[in-house]
């Protein structure tokens, strides 16, 4: 069996995406050693060929280039033109794209992978009007593939009752961990990420974004509550994460929120946080906070659990991690 591989997200390992794209890349010769992948690159991503190729021994890499656009409309060209072009001229058994953006013309079966349909369900996401007639195009040709992944049971039911797609043409696979390494921090590691990023004894830990979604502001009040009611002040808040570079309803500054809140002196900003350390800083935490209003899978949920952590999550029925 040969299956082709969109890899428009490769390299871009902050996005989830190219997360999720690269973390399969490295497993899917291993469990199916018989089929043949092939990862279409777009020529500006092939410009590390080797290093992709060291990185992905079993993947055969098919590099192509693409039109001088503006980057929206280079990556829609690439979409809907390029990848079902390629799909043809190299015969294989299955298209295979990794994020929502399956083509319009299907010369061969195509599986696309639907993580969430937040740009579909949230107003606050749906952008202009050319966003939206992006959304409205992505959600026909999913209806038109032959098998949708989703990541959660969560987000396969937002994608029959939303997306009208058949139960049986989705399938849930979940995701696996971020981190490399699966065992507990010991000692030295522990006291090295507590110094390097200047940790508080003790801590609750807020890790992720920071749109409107994600629901900062609600861990900021909470937080100065549980203060107001008599919450021992010893347990500072850390907020960790790239911050937004402005503040906007989409994006609120927590900074600002803090300050308003009189809680700077309690609050501690801890940046972005690489995933190597991130085992750590959960199992250093009194507790992990996450009160996102919509996630299709919740990974940090997740890796906070594996720490040993507790959690403290929303109870919107989207927010479920499972």
């Amino acid at each position: 069996m040969h299956i082709l591989i969109n890899g428009w997200f490769v390299g871009q390992s902050t996005a989830g995406s190219g997360q999720y794209v690269e973390h399969l890349l490295a497993y899917l010769p291993r469990q199916a050693p018989q089929t043949r992948f092939s990862l279409l690159l777009p020529v500006a991503k092939s410009a590390t060929l080797a290093h992709w190729q060291d990185r992905w021994p079993g993947i055969e890499l098919v590099p192509h280039t693409l039109p001088s656009l503006p980057e929206n409309l280079a990556k829609l060209w690439w979409e809907q033109i390029i990848v079902p072009h390629l799909a043809r001229r190299l015969a294989a058994d299955l298209l295979w794209v990794p994020y929502w953006a399956a083509p319009y013309w299907q010369p061969i079966p195509v599986a696309v992978t639907v993580h969430d349909l937040i740009p579909y369900l949230l107003p606050a996401y749906r952008g202009g009007l050319l966003q939206r007639v992006y959304t409205a195009l992505v959600a026909y040709t999913a209806r038109r593939a032959a098998a949708v992944i989703t990541v959660s049971h969560a987000s396969a039911r937002d994608v029959i009752q939303h997306l009208h797609i058949p139960s049986e043409r989705v399938h849930v696979v979940y995701h696996g961990p971020n981190q490399g390494s699966t065992e507990p921090p010991d000692a030295e590691w522990l006291a090295a990420i507590r110094q390097k990023y200047s940790l508080p004894e003790r801590y609750f830990l807020y890790l992720g974004g920071f749109d409107a979604r994600k629901n900062v502001a609600a861990t900021l009040h909470a937080y100065q509550r549980y203060l107001a009611r008599g919450g021992d002040p010893a347990v500072k808040l850390v907020i960790a994460g790239r911050l937004p570079q402005i503040d906007s309803a989409f994006a609120p500054d927590p900074q600002k929120i803090a300050a308003e809140l009189n809680l700077l002196n309690q609050v501690q900003f801890g940046g972005f946080v690489p995933d190597a350390d991130k085992p750590a800083l959960y199992a250093l935490s009194t507790a992990y906070i996450f009160p996102s209003l919509y996630e299709g899978f919740g990974m940090m949920v997740l890796e906070a659990m594996g720490a040993g952590t507790p959690v403290v999550t929303s109870a919107h029925p989207a927010a479920r991690v499972l």
